[in-house]
């Protein structure tokens, strides 16, 4: 078939390439335009628009599928299908009903569980055991069409949201291509409505929901942390500054004390005591310096480091 495809980020990068390895002609892609990045603030494409130019595929970077000319511009393509991957860009009804078999769009989560901007986060913090990719017929709501295809993973202990987000982007990819293939065969999978009882909102991150309230269960702090990695990424305060916490685990001393108070030092690493047990940092991040080890950090502080101080 004809295809149109829609992405921007990295996330979208898998499906894309699963789809120029295929059979089926992606005729053009769709990406968010070129923005600022980086300390330097140069212009920089994004990771699907550089995909496409290397395989030589037109890529097309309207602000809006709302005006007449972008509309007209993409039906000209008369392309079989659309595949969206977090593209960033509202396609509107008439949109929506240009392609022969409509829209399809890859989410990762297991509709309704999590709709919106960041589902992999919020099944992590929520402390959910699975998750997955949704294939989806697209519709005008936000991640409400009717599904058409599910692939589901376990989300293990030390998994983090940048370890999950590259599982969930080759597993769309893969799927997406089942369906597409399906499709063109005749046989697509039965579209099966959504539950709006089940539905939930995966709210876009902030950086002020990284803040570590250590009166929280380690469970808790611990999924805030995992889920935060590898953005905005967790942080607490300490003498002043903040330290960003990367990487922690429980600590097997369940007993603790005063949420925040830094209960013992556990071959080097810190003990944090929270609201019920505790978490031994594993990698930290001081205010205007690299990433490291935790064990490094306390080396460098061990004179100003001391049981009993509070983070937080």
């Amino acid at each position: 078939m004809k295809l149109i495809f829609a992405g921007t980020p990295e996330f979208a990068v898998p499906t894309l390439q699963r789809l120029i390895d295929s059979q089926h002609e992606v005729v053009a892609v769709y990406t968010q335009p070129d923005r600022p990045a980086g300390r330097g603030q140069q212009m920089r494409a994004s990771p699907v628009k550089q995909l496409a130019e290397s395989n030589g595929i037109l890529v097309v970077q309207p602000l809006s599928l709302r005006d007449e000319s972008a509309i007209n511009e993409l039906r000209r393509f008369q392309p079989g299908l659309m595949i969206v991957v977090a593209y960033g860009l509202i396609l509107p009804a008439e949109v929506l009903a240009i392609p022969l078999h409509g829209c399809l769009n890859v989410h990762a989560s297991l509709l309704p569980r999590w709709r919106g901007a960041a589902p992999i986060q919020r099944a992590i913090l929520a402390g959910d055991t699975k998750t997955g990719v949704t294939i989806m017929q697209m519709d005008e709501g936000l991640d409400t069409g009717d599904t058409l295809k599910f692939s589901e993973v376990t989300i293990s202990d030390d998994m983090t949201a940048e370890g999950l987000h590259d599982e969930l982007a080759i597993l769309g990819g893969d799927a997406l291509l089942e369906v597409v293939d399906s499709i063109e065969a005749g046989n697509c999978p039965p579209a099966v409505q959504q539950d709006e009882q089940q539905a939930n909102y995966a709210a876009k991150l902030s950086k002020a929901e990284a803040e570590i309230d250590w009166t929280l269960p380690a469970p808790q702090v611990l999924r805030l942390i995992k889920a935060f990695n590898p953005w905005p990424v967790a942080f607490t305060s300490w003498s002043g500054k903040s330290l960003r916490i990367w990487d922690a685990r429980i600590a097997e001393d369940s007993s603790a004390g005063n949420p925040g108070k830094l209960v013992s030092i556990d071959h080097k690493l810190p003990v944090i005591a929270c609201g019920d047990g505790a978490l031994v940092l594993l990698e930290v991040q001081p205010e205007g310096k690299k990433r490291m080890p935790a064990n490094a950090y306390m080396n460098a502080r061990q004179a100003d480091i001391k049981t009993g101080m509070v983070f937080g």
